[in-house]
């Protein structure tokens, strides 16, 4: 307890002789550089949101306004066609003043005025601008006159040098698309999983949603289009997420693995500390808005709302919804290592501790000898079983006391850290079930040894590789990708260590010991959270994980034969479940739709009458490679033209679902949206991007790039497959699937994929 004593930053005694007073100067000085910190980041914060409030335009702008209005009034040319003699002559608290000060303030007060009207001027201006979408729809490096014209305008408003928030208020809201023309995407993208039968059945159920009560729910939708930032975003993240009542482990969360060709350090403190300070310089440049916009070919920019939960933030489980809770400011990350809770201070006598220093932190905490207390080693599962029974003994156990004070640590974390006992080997490409061990790791571990509500876990392993455990309803999986490829092109290629796996640099102070966190748990508490740990393990031990490395040739060959490489993949997919499964199914793929203002995604309905074309063409003896070609061309370009369509706010998908909700609201019953609600997605897919950073050079350590991440499967009858494009010659496929199944296996659903895969590249003679 000595760091709680440590804490206090003065004591009093009475006795007979008056008062005794005694004063902890460490702490006072604690006290004041955390006021100080605190009070720098509200004037950046302040300076940010100014500077954001501007743009396109700059503060120094203002200057210049009311330099050329001063110089154009001195020379007797009146630019406010007589408004400044007005408010000189007629305004109170102006008229009273004296010559010629009422005059200046007046010239100054115009200046203002006509540079408010300007700034709004250009950023409705851009945010028109934005809303044009053709250049999608044009052939690579075939842009139009139209097109050229455009990117000029937009890169002439633009400033150089934006903050990471500077085009916030000039991004376009996402449209409510009309509802015959979503009525009309929906059946095309089904026409290939119905006969003719139920197709028909199908089309006589839209045309009645479509002329009924169709027409009514989209007149709430649009209203509310027009009210709300995003009219998908909110009731996506309340509804899709946070209302689930089901655990998040497997189901909802996603993870991440390292790059499994380097491995920097076998030293699992010195990962852990580079790792750590990495990733709070990243929450640094996020803080002060350093960290560049996304921006497409260097001219559209993306949303960036995303950003703002990624550290520093918990989901609070409720009874029917859980909330997300945003703390503005941590300066500590919570550690779990044997069973035991830590609190660590990562900020320390006013600045980011180093690596070093943070290092030696770490290494006390491996060198406590101390046993977990009754409850405190399977805490955890209760954020990975089902949400009521957390809901409830949180409210009962973890209200007030010890528990509460333990509870607000981890909660009010910028993150968790998990110090693993295992080890995840080395030798993957050479035993891929090491591969599928260390992305289960990830995924779910034990049950009990991740925190599931925190925006992210952190887990480094015992011999010093790394990966994460993500939350998923503050964000969608590229921002929590930007934060990973950043932090570990930092660790490998920038930060480092010595020759001796240890961080670099020597401690310049000793830094503060890590805090025991302490519990009183009871056993009824303890039996809630056995039942959670009993739930997860069942879920955990249905999932059937496989990493596929697919490396006989990668993105490079796929753009000499002039594919799109998502596409192409996508279509293999399609071939490998054909094969699989012996039919077709409803198929999504997760797309962005960030070129609007909060933006998350929409569905992309991969399996599509020319995809299908494609799959049946391929085992058709009697069709040349030509035809084939010809087949697979199509589809992918069918399959390029859903993903635009989705991406510009023409998707089916998150129409669809806030129609539904409108007409729950309203307490309207409709079979046609019952039914599309219900179908279930038995292939979901998802493509982890990279290079969102310019930190990593690909070409010159291709072997560097991290190996992606997955998630579960969506139906308990399907697979889940996500995938990273790894350079030019490697593809990482992360295939999921329930062991309760038995028409589904992700390793054998993983050689389908290969042979799609080489079957597909026979075709061309590139």
């Amino acid at each position: 307890m000595a760091e709680a004593h440590a804490a206090v930053a003065f004591s009093f005694t009475v006795t007979p002789e008056g008062f005794n007073v005694n004063l902890n100067h460490e702490a006072l000085w604690a006290v004041w550089h955390s006021g100080v910190r605190s009070w720098k980041k509200r004037i950046a914060r302040f300076k940010n949101n100014f500077i954001n409030g501007v743009y396109p335009s700059s503060p120094a702008s203002w200057v210049f306004t009311i330099t050329v209005v001063l110089a154009l009034s001195l020379a007797k040319v009146d630019p406010s066609f007589g408004f400044i003699e007005s408010v000189q002559k007629n305004m109170p608290g102006i008229r009273s003043l004296s010559a010629p000060y009422n005059y200046y303030t007046s010239i100054v007060l115009f200046g203002t005025l006509l540079w408010i009207v300007v700034i709004y001027m250009l950023r409705y201006t851009l945010k028109a601008l934005l809303t044009y979408h053709g250049w999608m729809f044009e052939p690579r490096g075939k842009a139009s006159w139209k097109t050229k014209l455009w990117v000029m305008a937009v890169r002439t408003l633009s400033k150089k040098k934006p903050l990471l928030c500077s085009y916030q208020a000039s991004l376009p809201k996402l449209f409510v698309p009309p509802v015959n023309g979503t009525m009309e995407r929906y059946l095309k993208s089904v026409r290939p999983l119905m006969d003719d039968t139920n197709f028909e059945r199908m089309k006589t159920l839209a045309k009645e949603f479509e002329q009924g009560i169709g027409k009514k729910l989209q007149r709430y939708l649009v209203l509310k289009s027009w009210w709300a930032t995003n009219y998908v975003s909110d009731w996506w993240e309340e509804y899709v997420y946070l209302r689930g009542r089901s655990p998040i482990m497997v189901n909802s969360n996603f993870y991440g693995l390292d790059a499994i060709f380097v491995h920097p350090t076998y030293i699992q403190v010195a990962r852990a500390a580079n790792i750590i300070y990495c990733m709070f310089q990243f929450r640094r440049e996020l803080d002060r808005e350093e960290l560049a916009p996304l921006i497409i070919n260097k001219t559209i920019p993306l949303c960036s709302a995303q950003y703002d939960r990624q550290f520093n933030t918990t989901r609070i489980p409720g009874i029917e919804a859980d909330q997300l809770v945003h703390y503005m400011d941590s300066q500590h990350i919570a550690v779990y290592h044997k069973g035991r809770y830590y609190k660590l201070y990562i900020h320390f006598k006013g600045r980011l501790l180093e690596p070093c220093e943070l290092q030696i932190s770490l290494q006390k905490i491996l060198d406590d000898t101390s046993e977990p207390v009754q409850g405190e080693e399977h805490l955890a599962a209760l954020t990975a079983g089902d949400r009521v029974p957390w809901a409830k003994a949180r409210k009962e156990y973890f209200g007030k006391g010890v528990n509460k004070i333990s509870l607000d640590a981890i909660e009010k974390a910028a993150f968790v850290l998990v110090l693993d006992e295992e080890s995840q080997d080395q030798d993957h490409p050479h035993n891929p079930n090491k591969l599928d061990k260390y992305a289960c790791s990830m995924l779910h571990g034990k049950g009990y040894d991740r925190w599931f509500d925190k925006s992210f876990t952190l887990v480094v392993c015992a011999n010093g590789k790394v990966g994460f455990n993500a939350e998923h309803s503050w964000s969608d999986a590229p921002v929590m990708g930007h934060l990973w490829e950043y932090t570990i092109t930092e660790d490998t290629v920038c930060t480092g260590y010595r020759e001796d796996g240890n961080t670099k640099g020597e401690p310049k102070i000793q830094p503060p010991n890590p805090i025991r966190l302490q519990w009183d748990i009871p056993d009824e508490c303890e039996a809630v959270i056995e039942n959670s740990l009993q739930v997860a393990q069942n879920l955990l031990k249905d999932v059937d994980l496989h990493v596929l490395i697919h490396d006989a040739y990668g993105k490079g060959f796929i753009k000499k034969c002039k594919q799109s490489p998502d596409a192409f993949i996508q279509m293999a997919l399609q071939l490998a479940y054909f094969r699989n499964a012996g039919k077709f199914c409803l198929t999504y793929e997760a797309s962005m739709t960030r070129l609007f203002r909060e933006g998350r995604t929409e569905t992309v309905r991969s399996c599509s009458m020319e995809s299908s074309a494609f799959v049946r063409g391929m085992d058709d003896k009697s069709k040349t490679n030509a035809e084939k070609r010809a087949l697979l061309t199509k589809a992918i370009e069918g399959h390029q033209d859903a993903y635009r369509l989705a991406m510009t706010g023409l998707g089916i998908d998150r129409h669809l679902f806030c129609l539904y909700v409108v007409s729950k609201y309203l307490g309207i019953e409709s079979p046609f949206l019952k039914e599309v609600l219900s179908e279930p997605w038995r292939l979901s897919t998802s493509q982890t991007p990279h290079t969102q950073t310019n930190k990593m050079d690909l070409f010159k350590h291709p072997d560097h790039i991290c190996a992606g991440g997955g998630f579960g499967p969506v139906a308990d009858d399907g697979y889940g497959v996500s995938y990273i494009i790894a350079g030019e010659d490697v593809i990482f496929f992360h295939i999921s699937c329930k062991n309760l199944c038995p028409e589904t296996n992700s390793h054998r659903f993983g050689q389908d994929i290969r042979k799609a895969m080489n079957d597909m590249k026979n075709l061309f003679d590139c």
